[in-house]
Formats: structure tokens, sequence, C-alpha cells
């Protein structure tokens, strides 16, 4: 037991840990004693006794798609029935709902439409910013990676032309474990890790910052889980981009991926803590209560999470699996207090919002 309590002395005194150690840690460590080490990761980070959170809503702007990922419940294939494309008034009038309710940012995603060109996406953007006051963290690597080739342009034109049309930051959906081998067996249309990664770099040279995320718990390996957070942290140093990790639990129910359980409470926690060990120049570590239920979340608020991300008004792609947990910006803060901690609004780059 030497080895595994070198470990935790180690990552104690804030020095930073390789590949072998956090994999004997994930494998090893004892389950408490886990969490511990995290909180103990983001005390250090985060010393006041605060949770973020931000008012937000998720806008599927299109749910037609040719990537035919195996894990999603929520995508139609073109002239499949129950495809939908989302018109401007649409879409405005979920905006405006968003910031009656005193949200300050909407997430927009979509499929990977065969028929819609760029310049779509930049009217839908410019429409949005001329009619109203939100911030705009949309669209994801595989998406943009999709319109370079079918606009045959670089990553970088697409990301510059979505910028200046309004684009304010990009989420980091299409993750799902940044291991090729993984993303052959259940998402082999979507761009490869190396490109996911290329576009978060391309973005974060153009002054947008990004979240990243991971979806874990289908065909992937604990040592690949470990190989994502290591990609994710050597991007983070070369750009320093990243506002904050994001995992989450694969929901198998009514995806092509049946075979696979869903995973308990306990192995999202030792994932979470693990994240926020390795993770050291990544500054927020966010809770899923969508996937895992508010009690959880609370319970992650002692395994390294000091964010409890979005009051999702709107969520669709997971609730399309069977999951379907909702909470109010009231219910946030009961949580959160009940765990001890002070709720906070946040912006997408993480500024309080004071008055909020």
């Amino acid at each position: 037991m030497e080895k595994i309590e070198d470990i935790y002395k180690k990552i104690l005194i804030g020095k930073r840990i390789g590949f072998d150690e956090a994999l004997t840690l994930y494998d090893e460590a004892d389950f408490h004693d886990l969490g511990h080490l995290a909180h103990q990761v983001r005390l250090a980070k985060h010393p006041e006794p605060v949770v973020t959170y931000v008012v937000d809503r998720n806008i599927n702007y299109s749910n037609i798609c040719v990537c035919c990922c195996k894990f999603c419940a929520f995508y139609r294939e073109p002239n499949q029935d129950g495809g939908y494309v989302l018109t401007h008034e649409e879409i405005g009038k979920k905006i405006q709902e968003t910031l009656d309710l005193g949200g300050t940012q909407i997430l927009m995603q979509g499929g990977h439409h065969p028929d819609l060109p760029l310049a779509w996406y930049e009217n839908m953007l410019r429409y949005i910013k001329l009619n109203y006051a939100i911030h705009i963290h949309a669209f994801s690597p595989p998406e943009i990676v999709f319109w370079s080739k079918m606009e045959n342009i670089p990553v970088a034109e697409v990301i510059e032309r979505l910028r200046k049309a309004g684009l304010d930051s990009i989420p980091g959906g299409g993750a799902e474990i940044l291991v090729d081998e993984v993303r052959s067996k259940v998402a082999p249309n979507k761009c490869p890790a190396g490109q996911w990664l290329d576009v978060m770099g391309e973005a974060h040279k153009q002054g947008l910052r990004t979240t990243a995320t991971m979806m874990f718990g289908h065909k992937e390996t604990v040592e690949q889980r470990l190989e994502h957070l290591f990609a994710v942290r050597e991007s983070q140093a070369r750009t320093g981009g990243f506002t904050a990790f994001i995992p989450w639990t694969f929901q198998p129910d009514n995806t092509q991926l049946p075979d696979c359980r869903k995973l308990t409470s306990t192995e999202y926690l030792r994932l979470l803590a693990v994240s926020r060990i390795v993770l050291d120049n990544v500054d927020n570590i966010q809770v899923s209560w969508v996937t895992m239920g508010p009690k959880i979340a609370q319970l992650a608020l002692y395994f390294g999470g000091n964010d409890f991300g979005s009051t999702m008004l709107e969520e669709n792609v997971v609730k399309a699996a069977g999951v379907s947990f909702r909470l109010s910006s009231e219910e946030i803060h009961r949580l959160v207090k009940d765990a001890g901690f002070t709720l906070k609004q946040r912006s997408m780059d993480y500024t309080i919002l004071e008055g909020h």
C-alpha cells in the first residue's frame, strides 16, 4: 500500500501526477479517500464555499443527422419521420422565454444536416445577435469539421465565419472518448480525436473559450478514460482555453448500444474525482445532475465538483435516452445550500454575475 500512500501525499502537496499514478489511483484508491483528495484539490483552487451555475437553455435547432452515432437516441435520418429544422422565429421564441426567466446564455447544437450550408448557421447567429442580448454557446467540433468538409474550406475559416456572425464560445460536445479505437465503435462517422482537439485549439487561438466533456460508460476501458483526461490536460497546457470539464455517464436506453449497463453512482463519482486530480490546469469541474439526479450531484460537490452546470430550461438529447431530471433555479439553490455551499450565478467564462 506504500505506493498508493505516496500518490496521496503527492496530491495533497499540490504535485502533478502522471498516467501510471492516475491509473493506480483509479484502480486502487479507497472510494472515500479518493473523494477527500479530490475535494482538497478543489479547495486549493476554490477556497471559498461557493458553487456556480449558469441559467441557460439547450436549443436543438435540428435533429436531422447523417452521423448515426450508436449512442444517440435523439437524431433522425434525412426524410425520416420526426425530423425537424427550427425557424428563426421558433428559435427566437425560445430565447425570449430564456431571457424572461433570467437566462444569460443559450447552448445550441444540432445534427450533421446534409442540406444546410454554413451560411444557414451564419444567418441564424446574425438573427439572434440582432434581436437578443444573449451569449451564444454553440456547435461542437464534429459539426465544425463536418461543415469544413461540406464547404471545402479550412476549419479555421469555419470558426472565423461563425465567430464574425455572432458565435461567443464552443461547447465540448462530440468528445465522447478521445480515443479513436473507441470512437470507431460508437461514432464512426464523427471526426477523430485529433481533429476534435485541433478544432478546440483553433477556437482558443481565435479567442473563443470552450468547455471539454467526456461521455463514459459505453465501449471504453478505464485506461482509455484516462487517455481522454490526459489529452485534455495536454491540450490545455498548450492553449489554456478550456473553462471547465464536464464528465457524464452514457445513458443506454433507446440507443443502439442496449447491451451497455448504466454505470453506478459510485463509478460516476470515482471518475469525477480522478478528473479533478488529473486536470490540475482546468479550473472548473461540472457535476451532472442531468444524468445522475440531484442527490448524487450534491455528493459530487465533495468529489471535486465546484460547478452545478445549468438550469437547462430545455434538454432533449439525454431525455431521448429515457432520463429526465428537471431542476429550477430555486431547487438548485436549495440543493447547493443543503450541501453546505453558497450558489452564485456565472457567465460562460465563470465571471460571477452580481445581482442575478
